[in-house]
């Protein structure tokens, strides 16, 4: 590939919402340049200097493209395209356009309800020895840090993704990437509230439970208990 191309088609962009920039510019570039799927790239320093975005931006991007199952970084080698994209045609985030915190989480958990409760059922059908031990580390580190401090932000989210996994079913991760910016809401302390859904912690180890006993039915009501404990919260802490 002819790296002076992809200078001509890429342009340095205005610091205002600089992810979704890029990553429209990079879909755009991959339409444009003819890139066909197994071709590589440019290099991170390249979309770098080029961009005029930072390290952290571009692999922000690349992250997204992983996540939807667009292209493939192979260590050592580069980046490599697995399908073709546009500027028109890539994924982009699924967003609402709402000015109250409680609207946005109750019209994702409406979403979220489905999803995840699938993913249980899925999982619970689906999930390798692999799977329970990875599932199993993440839900300790989630109760470790939920008896220190309270809320366990992060390691709740890493939990749920792990279920995901254990669907071996991609889609499942390529739709919470799209919603990424509304489902991290959840976990992110709402209402200014460390407590936010803290009287869900209990459920996750019951749903863990259900998953490796391969009990789909179980873990699809284990799910629903911890989201209706959400609901709750979302509708008494917003009052």
């Amino acid at each position: 590939m002819n790296h002076q191309d992809a200078r001509a088609v890429l342009r340095p962009l205005p610091p205002a919402d600089r992810v979704r920039q890029v990553t429209a510019a990079v879909a755009d570039y991959i339409q444009r340049s003819g890139l066909k799927p197994g071709d590589r790239l440019p290099a991170e320093r390249e979309l770098m200097a080029t961009l005029a975005v930072g390290r952290s931006t571009i692999r922000e991007v690349i992250r997204h493209f992983q996540a939807l199952g667009v292209v493939e970084a192979r260590k050592g080698s580069g980046t490599y395209l697995l399908r073709a994209v546009s500027g028109t045609t890539i994924h982009m985030p699924l967003s609402l356009e709402t000015a109250h915190l409680r609207d946005l989480l109750l019209k994702t958990l409406e979403v979220r309800r489905g999803i995840e409760a699938e993913a249980g059922m899925v999982a619970a059908r689906m999930r390798t020895a692999h799977d329970l031990t990875v599932i199993e580390e993440k839900l300790a580190e989630m109760e470790r840090v939920q008896i220190a401090k309270g809320t366990s932000g992060p390691e709740d989210l890493a939990f749920h993704l792990a279920i995901y996994d254990a669907t071996h079913n991609p889609l499942f991760k390529q739709l919470l990437e799209q919603m990424r910016g509304a489902f991290e809401q959840f976990w992110d302390q709402p209402f200014n509230r460390a407590d936010f859904a803290r009287r869900s912690f209990p459920f996750h180890r019951t749903l863990f439970n259900a998953i490796a006993a391969g009990d789909p039915e179980s873990a699809r009501a284990e799910t629903l208990k911890i989201l209706a404990i959400v609901e709750e919260d979302i509708k008494d802490m917003s009052r």
